[in-house]
């Protein structure tokens, strides 16, 4: 092989190993809340459940563990048929060239969280009575669709959706595994809507990746469809946060909302992305739209969310 083949396939890996590190670094242990979330650290450290289907379309390539071993031999005899300037460096530095197995993710796991487990018997009661036209399922951004006030979306709620049989599964400080939990033991059971809002992720930005979100994401999708095979799902990408487009959790999320679209199907999944619909030309949240934390939505943005929203949900409800 060339040097400059085996030169060009070593940066390769360099590259990628760099990039696995930098997505790596803000990560907390996985099963804490994101940064800035409502709940932060509630369900820290929760044993991960089992793993939840994840469709093809999201899942993230992991080599087995017979490849790893493939590569790591090949990496390894192409550092020593080396004979460049770099060869010291390769050498000093040989161990960040090992691939290894990419970590289980635990935001496609059945993980019950600290925060929904209080709220989780009410979810399921409500789930046996039926009669719901509209499930909601996310975390705080949704839960807060019922709060009154200047900081809540009560009022929207009641002029979008008050003549609807709306049912808010949605949790304050809750992951897309404690969604898959939910939905596994109950919330998902007993009914069967005809049309579903989802939005989850911004509190897996402490401890995953953009794509493991999205694996995450496509796991709950996944389970819906399981659940409630009747029933379109409106699938929202995850709203932009923090003071601008600098802001890690943001990017992370950013990063999830350029995969999740593939999940739609247009005939039971449909994708919607309602960020540019609260930023400026700068990509700074717009004033008054959105909380002082700059996560939630204000009184405002529920505004903006439910009259972005309503006619398609009214479609769903009449096809």
């Amino acid at each position: 092989m060339k040097r400059s083949v085996v030169t060009g396939f070593i940066a390769a890996v360099l590259t990628s190993i760099s990039i696995t590190i930098a997505q790596a670094q803000p990560a907390a242990p996985q099963g804490g809340q994101g940064p800035g979330g409502f709940a932060r650290g509630r369900g820290f450290g929760q044993p991960p459940g089992p793993a939840a289907p994840v469709p093809p379309e999201v899942a993230i390539p992991r080599p087995t563990a017979e490849e790893v071993a493939k590569i790591n031999e090949e990496v390894k005899k192409l550092v020593d048929a080396d004979n460049s300037s770099v060869k010291p460096l390769l050498e000093k530095y040989k161990l960040l060239l090992q691939i290894s197995v990419q970590r289980p993710n635990i935001a496609a796991t059945y993980t019950q969280s600290g925060v929904r487990a209080p709220r989780h018997e009410a979810f399921v009661e409500r789930a046996k009575q039926g009669d719901i036209d509209i499930l909601f399922e996310g975390d705080s951004i949704t839960d807060w669709w019922s709060q009154n006030g200047a900081q809540g979306g009560a009022e929207a709620l009641q002029k979008y959706f008050g003549d609807k049989k709306v049912a808010n599964f949605a949790v304050a400080g809750d992951t897309t595994q404690g969604v898959l939990w939910g939905l596994q033991n109950g919330e998902g059971q007993g009914f069967q809507p005809k049309a579903i809002m989802l939005m989850i992720g911004t509190n897996n930005t402490g401890s995953n990746t953009g794509p493991e979100i999205a694996e995450g994401v496509g796991a709950v999708v996944t389970e819906l469809r399981k659940d409630f095979p009747e029933a379109k799902i409106l699938l929202l990408a995850i709203f932009p946060r923090g003071a601008g487009p600098s802001d890690q959790a943001r990017q992370k999320n950013d990063e999830a909302n350029k995969i999740i679209p593939k999940l739609a199907d247009h005939k039971h999944v449909f994708f919607m992305d309602l960020g540019p619909k609260f930023l400026d030309e700068k990509g700074v949240l717009l004033p008054g739209t959105f909380r002082g934390d700059n996560l939630h939505p204000a009184a405002p943005g529920y505004e903006i969310w439910g009259a972005a929203v309503q006619e398609t949900l009214d479609g769903f409800l009449k096809s």
